[in-house]
């Protein structure tokens, strides 16, 4: 109870005093979206989050609404992305919004990466339900390791990307996100926290690696097809 109560009122004042410091630099954001693209702002995408409920998980638009290469999984160099959308993109700035979303409590500043119903479900069972028993979040070991998952789908034709996500990320991804809901505590919640903003600044960086004890091993790379 005390962990839940803690890492609450750490989500609430954490999201708003970020929301306060990105508001100029957002409402920048907010007209060059306005007046690109399709003049779309903000997306709102059907996510699974705790206990396996769904909710609406905010973004800044950064791809086209309707498209010939739709799909769940967003690839590299994907043709479905707006020109501003790139840079939000490689910058997770488009990720800014979900700040609404930990203050409306669906989500934490730290925890599984929610996905859709459809890439959720790649994971096995027992993944499903360990992880789901903990609140998602912003942030997690699972982003900051995948942080730039796009690239091990590059090459790969869209309709291999799903068997491709599957053999590729959602294994090891699945094996950090059980790690997390087996240790989850405030002051990993802190390295989290800290390691998200140096993968940032560094994205190639290891440091997660040397500063997080126990980490599952991570499995040797299934071969192409």
């Amino acid at each position: 109870m005390l962990y839940r109560f803690l890492k609450r009122t750490l989500d609430i004042v954490a999201a708003s005093v970020a929301l306060l410091l990105f508001l100029p630099f957002g409402l920048v954001i907010c007209v060059l979206l306005r007046f690109s693209g399709e003049g779309e702002i903000f997306y709102r995408q059907k996510r699974v989050g705790h206990d396996r409920r769904t909710f609406g998980l905010y973004k800044f638009a950064t791809m086209l609404k309707d498209s010939p290469s739709s799909g769940t999984i967003t690839m590299q160099n994907d043709p479905r992305v707006l020109p501003m959308g790139h840079f939000l993109r490689k910058t997770k700035l488009n990720e800014v919004p979900q700040l609404l979303n930990i203050l409306f409590g669906d989500i934490s500043i730290v925890g599984w990466r929610p996905l859709t119903e459809t890439v959720f479900g790649y994971y096995p069972d027992e993944v499903q339900q360990k992880i789901s028993r903990v609140k998602p979040g912003m942030t997690g070991i699972g982003s900051i390791v995948f942080r730039d998952e796009e690239s091990l789908l590059a090459g790969i034709e869209r309709e291999d990307v799903p068997r491709a996500y599957q053999a590729r990320i959602t294994p090891y991804k699945g094996a950090l996100e059980c790690w997390y809901a087996d240790h989850a505590s405030i002051w990993l919640d802190v390295k989290l926290i800290v390691l998200t903003a140096w993968a940032v600044l560094l994205p190639g960086s290891t440091l997660h690696e040397r500063a997080l004890s126990g980490l599952p091993e991570r499995p040797a790379e299934p071969p192409q097809s």
